[in-house]
């Protein structure tokens, strides 16, 4: 392949690498961080990749990545904590121009997020990659390493356990 070739990989992955990164960290620096280290990886061995396999590597390396940003985390800071400085998908412009629907619809996002925080690992990577991302189930088996069954049981739970931390954060919300 040759340089505008790789271009194009950059052009067809880095959003999904971003996204991915995003809903992981949660933090728009890191999953600018994480994109960058994930294209400089992709740059190292895009030669040597086979096309077949090339958006599960992608997954694969940046869900490590995102891995390896937590790891850090937690032993500069102790423990996982939003960066009050980072901008709010919250604030995001809706299409709907309703005022009350927009605040529903921000506020279902805040606690989609707070939700998908509480997911453990792999539910909340596998949830994203499905939910978020689009992606088929092998396509996640492929990038997680993990047999296709065992990808269907750890999205049936995760979207279990999602569905149970909205009803109680709902259940919460209405109470108050």
């Amino acid at each position: 392949m040759r340089e505008g070739e790789f271009q194009d990989l950059v052009s067809r992955h880095r959003d999904r690498i971003y996204t991915f990164a995003f809903y992981s960290l949660k933090n728009r620096e890191d999953a600018e961080d994480v994109t960058q280290e994930v294209l400089i990886r992709l740059w190292k061995h895009w030669q040597r990749l086979d096309d077949e396999f090339l958006t599960a590597w992608i997954l694969r390396v940046t869900r490590n990545a995102c891995c390896d940003v937590v790891r850090r985390r937690r032993t500069h800071q102790g423990k996982i904590g939003d960066n009050p400085h980072e901008p709010e998908i919250e604030s995001m412009a809706s299409r709907d121009p309703d005022p009350h629907r927009e605040a529903e619809a921000a506020d279902f996002r805040r606690r989609l997020r707070a939700a998908l925080r509480t997911l453990p690992e792999p539910h909340r990577s596998i949830v994203i990659l499905r939910e978020i991302q689009g992606l088929k189930y092998d396509e996640i088996a492929a990038a997680v390493g993990k047999p296709l069954n065992t990808i269907k049981v750890y999205l049936h739970r995760g979207r279990k356990l999602l569905r149970e931390q909205l009803r109680e954060v709902t259940a919460y919300a209405k109470a108050s």
